[in-house]
């Protein structure tokens, strides 16, 4: 559906353009658009490295086992059918700290190697189990404290001040996580009652 949404956008925009007798605009905008493209994602490659780089000395260093123990409270209310010491939690610890400081793209293969783990205990069925859907709440609505991507993105587009979106991305994912978690809790209630999952 989004593929076909942008070749939408695309035809009309040329077709205006056309219209209009400033077609040539058309090739202007592609060009400046992908300059700009690998002007930001150069931009990005220094803070995706440092934060991967990060990440995987506290895997190998074993801190995701000890931040999984540390969150292991909150992480039994949430996820109540994974074990303790499964790998699964710190997967899951890790992904949900690199969307909490806004870094989406080194949150991915958290989220992946998490979904994995969660396959397994739900004996890869092809219907996801309760864990699977609540991870999937909280990870496309975590709380985000520092925008560090965004920023990036407005540094790199020379914005006149990068963090000011800080106070309102707190807000905007306080708001989304407290409704997905909500919204999770009832379905997952609602469902067993019906004898679902």
């Amino acid at each position: 559906m989004v593929n076909w949404i942008w070749t939408m956008f695309i035809i009309v925009g040329i077709g205006v353009a056309a219209a209009q007798g400033e077609i040539h605009k058309v090739t202007e905008g592609a060009i400046k658009g992908a300059e700009m493209a690998v002007a930001v994602a150069l931009g990005l490659i220094g803070v995706m490295a440092l934060w991967l780089g990060i990440m995987r000395i506290a895997q190998e260093a074993g801190l995701v086992n000890l931040l999984a123990k540390a969150a292991r409270p909150l992480m039994a209310k949430l996820f109540p059918s994974i074990p303790s010491n499964h790998p699964a939690l710190g997967h899951i610890i890790m992904n949900l700290s690199a969307n909490i400081l806004g870094l989406g793209s080194a949150a991915t293969p958290f989220g992946m190697k998490a979904m994995q783990e969660m396959q397994k205990l739900n004996g890869n069925r092809p219907v996801a189990s309760e864990a699977m859907c609540t991870f999937l709440a909280l990870n496309t609505s975590c709380l985000t404290l520092v925008p560090a991507t965004i920023i990036s993105v407005r540094v790199a587009a020379n914005s006149a001040n990068p963090t000011e979106i800080v106070g309102p991305t707190i807000l905007a994912t306080a708001v989304g996580m407290t409704v997905a978690i909500t919204a999770d809790w009832i379905l997952r209630t609602y469902y067993r009652r019906r004898g679902g999952f």
